[in-house]
């Protein structure tokens, strides 16, 4: 049983209200970041840092996303429940049980197998069970398609043409896109076979790896 205590709860409802402060408009989303307990992601060491506004290492060269950054690209994903997600880049599998609390179906898929293995271990255990997979995530997950979603937490240098084939009709795909150290936040929308590309903030992401990202070795 995962310990939350009092303080935690405390703790995650003050990083709510930042995230507020901060622009974020959608309560679902808020709620939803309100409900998962992020400081069970951290190691011991830092523990004390888990409801920081702030992105944290969690081996294998990621990240656990900063709560704004997962606030933002969920809150432009507009995620409504029973919407069947593809979420590339399960990490910690943190960004995965927001989208659960939304009501989303969510796939998703890592490229580290090591990544992989510990969270497919590790999220039921929280009581979240999406459906998991490992391989390259740029080039989405065909055999599940199409998504009426689709969620990359990587940077990738385009737009890999094999997410857009696997949106379903009214899909949205969002992304950051750019270089390796610093990516725009885009949204695409296909209605109709027609593709909608919207350009947002700045961020900065791990890169994309992949056949449609970048390759491991790129400088």
């Amino acid at each position: 049983m995962v310990e939350d205590n009092y303080r935690q709860r405390g703790l995650r409802a003050k990083l709510v209200r930042k995230l507020r402060q901060k622009g974020i408009r959608d309560e679902a989303v808020l709620e939803a970041i309100g409900k998962v307990p992020r400081h069970v992601f951290f190691d011991n060491a830092l523990l004390s840092h888990a409801y920081e506004d702030k992105a944290f290492p969690i081996g294998e060269g990621q990240t656990i996303s900063q709560p704004y950054t997962v606030a933002f690209q969920t809150e432009l994903l507009q995620v409504k429940p029973g919407d069947k997600v593809l979420e590339i880049g399960t990490g910690s599998g943190y960004q995965a049980c927001v989208l659960m609390e939304l009501g989303a179906k969510v796939y998703t898929i890592e490229y580290n197998k090591k990544l992989y293995d510990r969270t497919k271990e590790f999220l039921p255990e929280l009581g979240y069970h999406p459906f998991f997979f490992h391989g390259d995530g740029s080039k989405g997950l065909p055999i599940r398609a199409p998504y009426d979603k689709i969620l990359v937490t990587a940077g990738a240098p385009v737009v890999p043409d094999s997410l857009i084939h696997q949106l379903a009709n009214h899909g949205v795909l969002v992304i950051p896109v750019g270089g390796r150290d610093k990516q725009v936040m885009v949204r695409i929308t296909k209605v109709n076979g027609v593709v909608r590309k919207e350009e947002f903030d700045t961020f900065a992401f791990v890169p994309l790896l992949g056949k449609e990202g970048w390759t491991s070795d790129t400088n």
